[in-house]
C-alpha cells in the first residue's frame, strides 16, 4: 500500500512538474507574443504540434530568423528569447492546431 501511495505521489509530482513549463509559457506568451500574434488560442494554433518542433529546432532558429527584420521583436528574440523558448515550446505545442487543447488564456 506505501508502494502505491510512494509512487500515486511521483506521478503527481512529475504531472505538475510537466505543466509548469506550459503555464510559464503561457505567461510568456501574453506577455511577449500576444501583442502581434493576438491571444493565446490563435497564437498555438498557428501550427501543428510537430510545425512547433521543427520551428524550436536547432536552437529555435527558424523563429529567430522570421523575427530579425521586425524591429518591434528583434530586441526580444536577440536576448530573452533564448531563456524561454523552452517554456514557449511547451506552451505552444500543447496547444498547437493539431493538439484539442484549448489554453484557458485572453
Amino acid at each position: 500500500m506505501k508502494k502505491l501511495l510512494f509512487l500515486g505521489a511521483c506521478a503527481a509530482v512529475l504531472a505538475m512538474s510537466a505543466n509548469a513549463g506550459v503555464d510559464k509559457g503561457q505567461k510568456l506568451y501574453l506577455k511577449a507574443c500576444k501583442s502581434c500574434h493576438g491571444n493565446g488560442v490563435k497564437g498555438a494554433a498557428m501550427n501543428t504540434q510537430a510545425g512547433w518542433d521543427k520551428a524550436f529546432a536547432n536552437g529555435a532558429k527558424t523563429l529567430i530568423d522570421k523575427h530579425q527584420k521586425d524591429p518591434k521583436a528583434a530586441p526580444y528574440f536577440n536576448g530573452a528569447f533564448k531563456g524561454h523558448a523552452g517554456d514557449l515550446h511547451d506552451f505552444l505545442k500543447e496547444y498547437g492546431s493539431d493538439s484539442g487543447n484549448v489554453p484557458a488564456c485572453g
